[in-house]
């Protein structure tokens, strides 16, 4: 999980993360999608690769570079977890607040 997050941390990799979400792309569209060189794409495509983020497949001459599901699918049950965490604290705190200012109101209303 620390590599996938440490991958995808780096702005052109989640710039091209992001591009993948819509659906798989050949070295050459990414490179003209985000205006970067190619060895950089590749280099950025490897380093994900590695990290498990991304898959590769062979078309004719170009590769075509895709998300790799389980890895998404990894990252975003993690991403969830803390969702879940922070809803469950907000709640709280709005519970808080709330009783918090029930004193006052009932002052106001009955004086």
């Amino acid at each position: 999980m620390q590599q996938r997050l440490t991958a995808i941390s780096e702005p052109n990799r989640f710039r091209i993360v992001e591009l993948l979400r819509d659906g798989p792309q050949s070295v050459g569209g990414i490179v003209d999608a985000l205006g970067l060189g190619q060895p950089q794409v590749s280099r950025h495509l490897r380093l994900l690769a590695e990290a498990g983020v991304v898959e590769v497949s062979k078309r004719a001459q170009q590769r075509i570079y895709r998300l790799h599901p389980e890895s998404i699918r990894e990252l975003s049950d993690w991403v969830q977890g803390f969702a879940a965490l922070w809803s469950a604290r907000m709640d709280r705190l709005g519970s808080f607040l709330e009783d918090d200012r029930a004193p006052d109101e009932t002052n106001q209303q009955g004086g």
